[in-house]
């Protein structure tokens, strides 16, 4: 059974609708970010966390604010082994995953409507999923093998899902990173940015508006993994293998992963 959300205009479903293979999200307290994950059956969840108990972070201040908005986890006896100081990609029970939050499924292969239709990021994409059993092949080999440096803008929990789903991965000037919520928080400011020009024909404030909105679904819409140019298809083993061995190195500073050019 699926619920609409009037509060951010997604469909909730319910837990007996999962499938193996099925890519899935929680909203996280006041919508700030949401968390993301590949559902393979059994009642777990494979996702990737940033670690040191922390679902997400930048490495600065702003993560005093990202951990308020965090779960707050009781201890579970089914995930006893599997706690968030952990780092990297760990497996959760999916209530553990959830923490209290509603359950989304994330939408692949959309057409152009829906995807502008969805006034924020990182709920759908333009691109194919794979079979599920490829999927789950993903997500269980990255959980032996690592998914290596967190990144809240490059390599976070979203782009470790739709790797797992597509295969895809983005090696633009040979940064990693795919996710929508990240490119909903980049192409908010440069919505604005872009349209001030408008100032100098308009004042008009319903015009600014609507040109600023218009260069924001335009940015999503171009940035998605199925319209970049700068997408490889990465087998996971290559990946994994290629981290090992160099050939898909961690880049400068340590917060994501360069392919060879």
């Amino acid at each position: 059974m699926a619920l609409f959300d009037v509060t951010i205009g997604k469909l909730r479903i319910g837990k007996e609708s999962l499938k193996p293979g099925d890519h899935i999200y929680s909203w996280r307290t006041a919508y700030i970010y949401a968390h993301h994950g590949l559902y393979v059956g059994d009642d777990k969840v494979i996702h990737f966390t940033r670690g040191r108990g922390e679902e997400v972070g930048t490495g600065t201040v702003l993560d005093v604010f990202l951990s308020s908005s965090g779960p707050h986890r009781a201890p579970c006896p089914t995930c006893t082994n599997q706690s968030l100081e952990s780092r990297g990609v760990m497996s959760s029970c999916l209530n553990c995953f959830l923490a209290g939050g509603v359950l989304y499924r994330f939408e692949y292969g959309v057409g152009p409507a829906l995807f502008l239709a969805k006034a924020r990021g990182g709920t759908c994409t333009l691109a194919a999923s794979d079979p599920s059993e490829m999927v789950i092949h993903r997500a269980k080999y990255l959980l032996n093998n690592g998914f290596r440096c967190y990144s809240v803008f490059k390599t976070n929990c979203e782009d470790f899902a739709i790797y797992c789903k597509t295969g895809l991965l983005v090696a633009e000037r040979g940064v990693v990173g795919q996710s929508g919520q990240a490119i909903s928080i980049i192409g908010g400011p440069l919505a604005a940015a872009l349209s001030t020009p408008f100032r100098l024909i308009t004042t008009n404030v319903y015009g600014m508006a609507v040109t600023a909105v218009g260069v924001y679904c335009a940015s999503r819409y171009i940035a998605d993994i199925s319209n970049r140019i700068d997408v490889v298809r990465v087998p996971v083993e290559e990946l994994t293998a290629g981290l090992a061995s160099g050939r898909v190195r961690v880049a400068e500073g340590g917060n994501h992963l360069a392919l060879p050019q």
